[in-house]
Order: C-alpha cells, then sequence, then structure tokens
C-alpha cells in the first residue's frame, strides 16, 4: 500500500502544467542556451518559425490572436489619422497668412542679381569669326530669347507706359496687372533685324544684361540704374569699345515694380544690350559689367551676381 501510495505520489509530483518543462533554469549560463539552440537542426528551426508564423493550437499568428490584431491595427489606425488630421489643419492655418501674389519676407533678395544672354555653356563666350558653327549657337540663342520681344507680340500684348516714371499700379493684389512695352527694336544694332548675326559675323558680339526679378522692387530710388563694362582682372586696352542700348545703357524706370507671375502675365524684363565693337582678339578678356544707381550693391566678393557679372570674352580670326 505504502509503495502504491508512493508509487501514486510520484505520479501526482510530475508537472501539472504542459508549459511546465519548458521553463528554463535561470542558473542556465548563456553558453549553456546557446549551446543547445546550436544544437537544433534547421528543420526544427523551421517548425518553431512555421509555429511562430501561425499557431493551429492557439490560433496565434506571430504571437497575436486576431482580436489583438485588430485592437493594434484599429490603435494605429486612429493615432496616424489624427496625427494627418493635425499635421495638415496645421498647414491649413499657415497657407491662410501666405499672399500668393506677394512674399511676406523680401529683406534677402535685395538688389537685384544679373544674368546675360546668350548662356550656353557657362560664362566663357569664345568663338572664332571665320568658322560660323562655332558662334551659330550662340546667335540662335539670342533670337530664341528675344522671341517674345518681337515688336509686333509686344504692341498686341503691352501697353506704352511713359518714360522716366515708376508704373504704379492698383493696391488688389488680385488684379491683373498691365506690362509696358520693351520692343526688340529698342536694342537696335543689338536686336537682331538690322544684323541677324548679332554682331558675331564681325568679331564684334552683342551680349544681353537683364536684372533679375523682384516683386515689389524699384531700383535706382527714381533715378534710373544705368550699365557700366571694364576688364576685371589683366590690361585695361584689352577692351576698347563698348556701345549700350537702349538709352546709353539704362533700365527705364516705367518697368518698375513688378508684380509677380500671377498678376504681371504678361511682364517682360527690360534689357541692356551691350556692343562690344574693339575686344582684343586671341586671347582671353575677363570682363565685369554692372549696375550703378542709388541701392545698388555691386561689390560683394562673394557674390558675382550681386549687382554685377562676371564673363570671358574669347575672340578667334
Amino acid at each position: 500500500m505504502e509503495m502504491n501510495a508512493a508509487s501514486e505520489g510520484g505520479t501526482r509530483r510530475g508537472p501539472e502544467n504542459k508549459h511546465e518543462e519548458k521553463v528554463q533554469d535561470p542558473n542556465r549560463t548563456e553558453a549553456e542556451t546557446k549551446e543547445e539552440m546550436g544544437n537544433k537542426t534547421w528543420a526544427e528551426l523551421a517548425g518553431e518559425m512555421k509555429t511562430f508564423l501561425w499557431n493551429p493550437e492557439e490560433r496565434t499568428c506571430m504571437g497575436r490572436t486576431a482580436k489583438s490584431w485588430g485592437l493594434i491595427l484599429l490603435f494605429y489606425f486612429i493615432f496616424y489619422t489624427c496625427l494627418a488630421g493635425m499635421f495638415a489643419f496645421c498647414m491649413y492655418v499657415m497657407l491662410l497668412t501666405l499672399s500668393p501674389y506677394t512674399p511676406t519676407y523680401r529683406d534677402r533678395v535685395s538688389p537685384p542679381g544679373v544674368m546675360i544672354r546668350p548662356y550656353l555653356n557657362g560664362f566663357t563666350i569664345a568663338f572664332n569669326v571665320s568658322k560660323p558653327s562655332t558662334w551659330q549657337p550662340y546667335v540662335d540663342s539670342l533670337h530664341q530669347f528675344l522671341a517674345a520681344y518681337d515688336d509686333k507680340v509686344q504692341e498686341e500684348k503691352n501697353i506704352k507706359c511713359i518714360s522716366g516714371q515708376y508704373f504704379i499700379q492698383g493696391d488688389n493684389d488680385g488684379e491683373e496687372k498691365k506690362a509696358c512695352q520693351f520692343k526688340r527694336s529698342l536694342l537696335q544694332k543689338c536686336s537682331g533685324i538690322e544684323d541677324p548675326t548679332f554682331g558675331f559675323s564681325k568679331g564684334q558680339p552683342c551680349i544681353l544684361l537683364k536684372m533679375n526679378r523682384i516683386i515689389g522692387y524699384r531700383p535706382g530710388a527714381g533715378v534710373p540704374v544705368n550699365v557700366d563694362c571694364q576688364v576685371q582682372k589683366g590690361n585695361e586696352t584689352d577692351l576698347r569699345a563698348v556701345d549700350f542700348y537702349p538709352g546709353n545703357g539704362t533700365f527705364d524706370l516705367m518697368y518698375y515694380p513688378y508684380y509677380g507671375k500671377l498678376t504681371h502675365v504678361n511682364y517682360t524684363s527690360p534689357l541692356v544690350a551691350m556692343h562690344f565693337t574693339d575686344v582684343k582678339r586671341d586671347s582671353l578678356v575677363p570682363i565685369q559689367c554692372k549696375l550703378n544707381g542709388k541701392g545698388i550693391i555691386n561689390d560683394v566678393n562673394t557674390d558675382r551676381f550681386l549687382g554685377r557679372i562676371i564673363f570671358t570674352l574669347s575672340i578667334g580670326k
């Protein structure tokens, strides 16, 4: 009887929970655990991974039941929906404070920079007079650029304005603004009308200069801004003669201020043509052309486009 009781007691001392055998001894070392895992075959590891992905006994996927997955997905859906809504609301409020017509802050874009045409492969304009293939791309670029300045186009889209004064228009930002005519014929010998090659075929190239557009900017404080050119470095006699069009190289006040592309739809930037009629041949001549006028900054060494521009002419025979 005692032996039977002992046997029964021994039986009762067996594991009551089927998972009890799987509980690891806390005193086992990490090395023993790694050794045990290392002894598993690829089939056993694959089986454990399969059970982790889907356990048919507990009906879990990656350790979670369908209800658990549903709750967590619902939580993240609500969380990110609220987050997206807050972001959209903040963007909406911010956009209400901005005008689509006029930038709120313009203190870092004034005074203007300048740019030249033609501009193909950098700021070196090099060609040989006797080889049309070297200067024809420059000519084509100028004709394409000046297409918007054709006299007929300007007469159809824009109006005649009073020279020598700013063309101030209404305060209604949404109202379409009128633009003053700037005909390419004003560029005279550099218009491409009298000489379709813009002087390149004679070794006397025309270079066009324009100011970058700045909304509301009034250059010169009532006095037209003008342009002059000189040799940047080297012998000043390398550049012996330059002609300017129109008006001796001035930007007429009537083309300012600019009101932005949304309302100033037909606006064409005024140009100054620089006709280099006598430049030293067969050498690189670095030239600096700059704006002169009240409020114009043209002597910042760290910015070669602020109120000036530097380019190189190389005219071969």
